[in-house]
């Protein structure tokens, strides 16, 4: 009998889910649900699946496949050795024609019987498992390093990756602190030819550290080599090995001594700041809170119109790394699983705050305020008592800035 397995399906019809999961499960394998490609996105940088089912339509009057093909893509270029299955009606064999040149394992068709997929599904599995990295644990396969966002910026940075992460050369990666710059380094480390043995991660501020630099070939992510003096970066120039590849972290490449940059700096990549990145950050939002959510035990979370507004006008002084924070927060806080605008803005260590209280908040306020009144009025049909305790102010204080704002 087939060991058990953990599935992931993609699918929006939760009757089907319920069908599904039910199925496997009673076959001796766990299955987890996506709704759709931004939740099976979250949920694939979360974890590693032995096999993912993929419906081809996600929206009721589709039925090209023109979405699920899309979604396949992603998940192939981010792990080419993913197992997918796709699923599609009859008439879509065309569809699966496609799946299959585009990376998909086999294809199952609508109506199908429960046996006759889980036998599928092992096989594909079966036909493809690669052999269990030697520097790992047994079943513990690496950790994900997939980029969430939909945003050009992101696919522009994605894009790169899977051009230069197969090469040996050497790169430096800039940006904001707490924009995912070494999630960037894992990714890159990901697409080459090392993948299965984890980099070790050396802080260059630290002398000691220096000493993992001579453990011979593979790949090493270096931190902040642009916070050493000269005489330190001429120094680690000598120290590095001939054969490791270096995948630099640093805030710029402009004080690096021209001949470490050579070394370093084959090429920068930039990781953009969330400010440019448009909508990603209610995304990254949302799987943020699904995680927390899953990690403390507490509801589902779901964040209302103005929390969105919210997050989508905010300037998040740690970036990624903040808007993390203050979501984790916002789930720890919600009774109910909602989470409101005054919960993300609640800044810590203050057990209540208003949110335009503290200088300290966790966003820009003179751009977001209005864009968050209007929300929680929407919301709240205008009721003024209801949208002002969403937004954590008092009734007059709501008042006062509806008056300022023309509202």
């Amino acid at each position: 009998m087939p060991s058990s397995r953990t599935i992931l399906l993609i699918d929006d019809n939760p009757a089907v889910a319920r069908a599904m999961e039910i199925a496997f499960r009673m076959a001796g394998h766990r299955l987890d649900t996506a709704a759709g490609p931004e939740d099976a996105f979250s949920r694939l940088a979360q974890r590693r699946y032995d096999a993912i089912l993929l419906d081809m339509n996600f929206t009721p009057a589709e039925s090209n496949g023109e979405q699920g093909l899309a979604c396949l893509a992603r998940i192939i270029a981010d792990d080419p050795a993913a197992c997918v299955v796709v699923i599609t009606a009859h008439s879509g064999i065309r569809i699966a024609v496609a799946a299959m040149k585009a990376g998909a394992r086999d294809f199952a068709m609508k109506p199908w019987r429960n046996a006759e997929l889980i036998a599928k599904v092992d096989a594909a599995i079966a036909r493809g498992a690669p052999a269990a990295p030697p520097s790992l644990h047994p079943g513990a396969p690496p950790e994900p390093a997939r980029l969430l966002g939909d945003s050009p910026a992101m696919h522009a940075l994605r894009d790169l990756i899977r051009r230069v992460g197969p090469t040996p050369a050497g790169v430096t990666i800039t940006g904001p602190p707490g924009s995912g710059r070494t999630l960037t380094a894992l990714a890159l480390h990901a697409a080459s030819a090392q993948a299965d043995t984890p980099p070790p991660r050396i802080d260059l501020r630290d002398e000691a550290a220096w000493a993992r630099l001579d453990q011979g070939g593979g790949t090493a992510i270096l931190r902040h080599p642009d916070r050493l003096d000269g005489i330190a970066q001429a120094r680690l120039l000598d120290r590095i090995p001939a054969g490791l590849r270096c995948l630099a972290i640093a805030d710029g490449t402009a004080s690096l001594d021209p001949a470490l940059r050579r070394r370093l700096a084959t090429i920068e990549i930039a990781v953009p700041p969330l400010a440019d990145r448009g909508d990603d950050a209610v995304l990254l939002a949302r799987h943020f809170a699904r995680i927390a959510a899953e990690r403390f035990g507490r509801p589902a979370a779901r964040m209302t119109e103005a929390a969105t507004a919210a997050i989508r006008a905010a300037t998040w002084p740690d970036e990624v790394r903040g808007l993390a924070l203050a979501v984790e927060r916002a789930v720890l806080l919600s009774e109910d699983g909602m989470i409101d605008a005054a919960a993300l803005a609640m800044p810590a260590p203050v057990a209540v705050a208003t949110f335009g209280a503290a200088p300290d908040a966790n966003f820009d306020l003179s751009d977001a305020e209005r864009v968050m009144i209007e929300a929680a009025l929407r919301e709240h049909r205008h009721n003024v008592t209801h949208a002002a305790a969403a937004l954590g102010l008092s009734r007059g204080a709501l008042y006062r800035r509806m008056a300022r704002y023309g509202l």
